[in-house]
């Protein structure tokens, strides 16, 4: 980011910077989930509270519970998931899980509450599941934007990539070495021929 432009209003502001960062990470969200993007981050912007959520509990107690309250607490859960994964990534580590837990969990909310809603909500949380790595790609993009450094270690970013295709962990990672990283798919032991010797 050159330089700071104030815009007239908070909404016009994070809509600007979300904006630039869909264009420094090269991708496209579309309006509505732009929109929800925004207001999402206008809605926690005054909510320290949470950094107290232990998010695996509120996904289980969302589950159990019925009706608005069920789509309430798994919309919640999805919203903080993305933050989480997006704009806090070293918070994985403090917490001893791997990035892509938060990814795996939001996008499991935000799937559940499609599945829960009539058909023209459905429609958006459906998308908010499917686009989630990519909204998760711009809000990391947007914690880069003031000083240009990775906001993930190689490794996080190493996992993040291999565990949900981030082309934003990706990016991260080329930031790190000149080596292109490839995926290796891992071979069970029960798909390997019988009869033979192989070295550990």
């Amino acid at each position: 980011m050159e330089s700071l432009v104030i815009q007239p209003s908070a909404t016009a502001q994070w809509h600007a910077l979300v904006g630039e960062a869909e264009q420094a990470c090269a991708t496209r969200l579309g309006e509505e989930l732009e929109s929800y993007l925004v207001f999402l981050l206008m809605r926690y912007t005054d909510s320290p509270e949470i950094a107290n959520s232990v998010l695996a509990l509120d996904y289980l107690h969302s589950m159990e519970a019925v009706g608005h309250l069920r789509e309430t607490q798994l919309r919640e859960v999805g919203d903080k998931c993305l933050l989480y994964s997006g704009l806090f990534p070293a918070r994985a580590e403090r917490r001893r899980v791997n990035s892509s837990y938060y990814v795996k969990l939001g996008m499991g909310a935000y799937s559940a509450l499609a599945t829960a809603l009539a058909q023209l909500k459905a429609k958006l949380f459906e998308d908010l599941s499917q686009q989630f790595v990519k909204l998760m790609d711009v809000l990391q993009t947007m914690r880069e934007l003031g000083n240009g450094k990775p906001c993930l270690q190689p490794l996080q970013a190493m996992e993040l990539w291999t565990e949900t295709g981030s082309a934003h962990a990706l990016q991260n990672l080329a930031q790190y070495t000149n080596a292109s990283p490839v995926q290796i798919a891992l071979i069970s032991s029960s798909t390997l021929p019988k009869n033979k010797t192989y070295a550990h």
